[in-house]
């Protein structure tokens, strides 16, 4: 068995302002920041053999304090990254409904097949994500490890470890530093914690 500790990284500016990120690299603000440390000390009694994140700014910086807790770097892996989502990164939800209506409708209904213009699509970001979450559990047998990561990218990985469709992922919220709990035991995840925010309150 492996347990993964999911943890969205900290709030940042465009967080804030509700803009979608994907690939942009963001780094936290001061409020994100601070949740970060906040769940680094909920996490400091857990027994953590490594800790993982995306590649880009919020998700490592949030991974990095987290690491500190327990005497460890974290390590980066682009698989974790959130989805791309092309031309409509830095635009908020109504900016994007303004110029490419059909196009956001469809992708929040598909299945996951539809992709942002010049972005890709959730079925991407899941086979992505999914091959590097397979090496790290391979990696950490009978551990404990943390992956910090993104919304999209934790909502899909959700999906896959409860057999849900993709366009389920939707219904299943994940707030800045919210805590998803996995245990991976060969072939048969068990979910025991979605996105657990009480080191915040």
């Amino acid at each position: 068995m492996t347990k993964v500790i999911y943890v969205r990284h900290g709030q940042t500016s465009w967080n804030k302002a509700k803009k979608y990120q994907g690939h942009s690299d963001i780094p936290l603000n001061e409020k994100g920041l601070e949740q970060a440390q906040l769940v680094g000390k909920r996490l400091a009694k857990e027994n953590i053999s490594a800790v993982y994140s995306s590649d880009l700014s919020r998700a490592s910086q949030t991974a990095n304090i987290i690491a500190r807790y327990h005497n460890l770097q974290g390590i980066k892996i682009k698989g974790f990254r959130e989805i791309n989502f092309g031309l409509w990164e830095g635009c908020t939800y109504a900016e994007i409904m303004a110029l490419w209506p059909d196009s956001l409708t469809s992708m929040y209904s598909s299945r996951g097949a539809i992709n942002a213009p010049e972005g890709e699509s959730f079925i991407d970001l899941k086979r992505r994500a999914k091959g590097a979450l397979n090496q790290c559990i391979k990696a950490h047998e009978e551990e404990t490890i943390v992956i910090v990561s993104h919304g999209g990218t934790m909502r899909v990985l959700l999906c896959d470890a409860l057999q849900l469709s993709l366009d389920k992922m939707w219904s299943i919220r994940q707030d800045s530093t919210g805590i998803n709990i996995i245990e991976y035991f060969s072939n048969q995840p068990i979910l025991s914690l979605v996105n657990d925010t009480c080191h915040l309150k």
